[in-house]
């Protein structure tokens, strides 16, 4: 596989998982609208890590 390949391959599944990963956060202040604050800061937290796996990607291939 080209480098290039790993990059896009990376894209999408970063891609994947911060669509999932705004699915749950949206879903979970659906059911408990209080703890908003909360679900924020840990989705944040959760797509900065997923999109870290780009940076990886492109600076160790």
């Amino acid at each position: 596989m080209t480098p290039s390949m790993h990059i896009g391959i990376a894209a999408a599944a970063v891609a994947l998982s911060v669509g999932i990963i705004g699915y749950g956060a949206v879903m979970a202040v659906g059911r408990n609208p209080g703890a908003s604050a909360k679900i924020l800061v840990q989705s944040i937290l959760a797509i900065a890590f997923a999109e870290a796996i780009v940076f990886y990607v492109i600076f160790l291939k």
